[in-house]
């Protein structure tokens, strides 16, 4: 389904586009053998730019809820029509996640039920229902809510079978959970005991499109100066940040968990970059440098669903060793070919952008 792109923040555009952009290049390298440490994963507590990019997107999801609803649920007429477009869509994206495992990997016994687009359908449903019949008081007492009782059930709940509570991979109350309900066939195929996308963490990561939603209200607020906006902005950024390093200390910032110091250190980070954006972008008019991001932006889920599929066939034609591996440095090889896919990629998102379409799950 399409529809004419209409008059959209154009920051927040520019945001998501960005973290589309760094979406598809740590995800297609030429070679997972060679890859500069800052397009990597951490390898367990800590993080690194990579580990940034999901959170960020599912904080923009919270900021986009509030800018996509606001109007339509002031009439509470809307709600159940509103609640069950929602609900579609979670549904669509599983679906489109699902069917593109099977394709690549052919076989029910194997799928991996958790997953990157699994994890955005249920955060953007449950935050819609959330946005939808709360307050925004009652919506914050749920993120204080989830991310304390996320720290109690990791660091206090002992795990069956395991003894005490832990943080390690294969150990935590998390992962029991998701062999217990998906079975290790059903997992994240590089370990099958845990999953980095697994059911417990999605509560946290609830939190993280809950703090969107917050930061996204403040920005539609009418009557506040965009000055004032920004510097609350900032100053709940930075405070989110320090407040994650001190809880850092004895609940370490891990993506792979998604633990309650990551939701409040990416949701400090993102909330400081939107600020930025918003007042160099939207306020101050510094558009030259946009260009690039907006058609990622304005189509997310197309460039990210392309982003699976041309990769994997293309690839097929040896593309990165015909152009890449011969002629350049193994690390700046495999760089190369990722750049290469999200300029690709953008090629189509153009196209699609300047004929004024938005692709709509």
């Amino acid at each position: 389904m399409s529809q004419p792109v209409s008059k959209r923040l154009l920051s927040l555009d520019v945001f998501r586009g960005a973290t589309v952009a760094a979406m598809i290049l740590v995800n297609n390298p030429g070679t997972w053998e060679h890859i500069y440490a800052p397009l990597e994963h951490s390898k367990w507590h800590g993080c690194t730019p990579t580990d940034l990019i999901f959170p960020f997107f599912l904080f923009i999801v919270g900021v986009s809820i509030v800018f996509a609803m606001e109007s339509k649920k002031a009439d509470p007429a809307n709600h159940g029509k509103m609640i069950l477009t929602a609900f579609r869509r979670m549904v669509i994206l599983i679906v489109i996640s699902l069917g593109t495992h099977l394709l690549f990997h052919p076989g029910l016994a194997t799928m991996r039920i958790p997953g990157v687009l699994q994890r955005i359908a249920v955060v953007f449903f449950i935050c819609t229902v959330l946005y939808i019949k709360t307050s925004q008081r009652t919506r914050d007492w749920v993120f204080a809510l989830s991310l304390i009782g996320y720290y109690i059930i990791m660091c206090f709940v002992p795990v069956p079978g395991h003894g005490p509570a832990n943080l390690e991979p294969e150990t935590n109350m998390g992962a029991w959970l998701d062999r217990l309900v998906f079975t290790e066939n059903h997992l994240w195929s590089q370990a099958r005991t845990w999953d980095p996308e697994g059911l417990l963490g999605t509560l946290p990561a609830i939190g993280t499109g809950l703090f969107g939603i917050r930061v996204g209200s403040w920005l539609k607020q009418k009557g506040t100066e965009d000055s004032v906006k920004v510097t609350w902005m900032l100053t709940y950024g930075v405070a989110a940040v320090v407040l994650a390093l001190v809880w850092d200390m004895f609940f370490p910032i891990n993506k792979s968990l998604w633990t309650s110091s990551f939701v409040l250190y990416t949701g400090g980070l993102a909330t400081i970059a939107l600020a930025i954006s918003y007042w160099l972008i939207d306020v101050n008019g510094r558009t030259r440098f946009t260009g690039f991001f907006i058609p990622f932006g304005v189509n997310a889920i197309t460039a990210y669903v392309l982003s699976m599929y041309i990769p994997h066939y293309l690839g097929k034609l040896n593309l990165y060793q015909l152009w890449f591996e011969p002629y350049l440095s193994p690390l700046n090889a495999s760089l190369a070919m990722a750049i290469f896919w999200v300029l690709l990629i953008w090629v189509i998102m153009w196209v699609l952008y300047k004929r004024k379409i938005i692709i709509k799950v």
